[in-house]
């Protein structure tokens, strides 16, 4: 028995709504439900998951966007971002217009996430480690037992997370994958929250960004 992953790009941006599950209790969460609601959770019906929550990085529309279409559906906790995103989870009927999306109410999280909080998925323990940089109130999620990080916007395969949107800060973003990302073990996978999966030793080599 292990811990399970299926990404699953969502929305026109193609971002990476990742499902995740413990294959002993079947307890399964959501990472960044950003719409294409129906898809992501006839996955969960056909494998027979138990959804316990959704956890969120960060509030930009592809990210959180089907959050709203979610709940209509089943009730789950939504946890995360930091509460420094919520100003962006206020904007998103406005963000989500401007790019042609479905319209989005605006939500507030179950619960905001913090530096050091845990989650679990069945037998799984995830460290949340507070990020910003990207957008203020990032969040990603560390297993150290299975050695891998959900990193949303932060960090890419080669690349990194943009930083000229409201609140974006480089400088932060640079310090933050250095100081808390590039001490993690080098063969920790990454899941980004855009294209291919990469790992921290790839990206201290070869990031032309930020090397180690």
């Amino acid at each position: 028995m292990a811990l399970q992953i299926q990404i699953m790009p969502v929305t026109a941006f193609r971002q990476n709504c990742t499902l995740i599950w413990d294959d002993e209790t079947q307890e399964a969460v959501l990472t960044d439900v950003g719409g294409d609601v129906d898809y992501v959770l006839s996955e969960i019906q056909k494998r027979s998951l138990k959804l316990q929550a959704v956890w969120l990085t960060h509030g930009h529309l592809d990210h959180a966007g089907g959050i709203p279409a979610l709940l209509e559906r089943i009730n789950v906790p939504i946890l995360g971002a930091h509460e420094d995103d919520q100003f962006l989870l206020d904007t998103l009927p406005e963000t989500t217009a401007s790019y042609s999306f479905p319209i989005c109410p605006a939500f507030t999280p179950t619960r905001y996430l913090h530096e050091g909080d845990t989650l679990t998925i069945g037998n799984y323990t995830f460290q949340v480690l507070h990020i910003p940089g990207h957008t203020p109130g990032h969040v990603v999620f560390y297993c150290a037992a299975v050695s891998l990080l959900i990193a949303g916007d932060v960090l890419f395969y080669e690349s990194i997370g943009r930083t000229d949107f409201p609140r974006g800060n480089h400088d932060d973003l640079l310090r933050n994958i250095r100081e808390k990302l590039y001490i993690l073990p080098d063969d920790t996978q990454v899941i980004a929250g855009h294209g291919r999966m990469t790992t921290i030793g790839h990206e201290k080599m070869y990031n032309p960004f930020i090397r180690a």
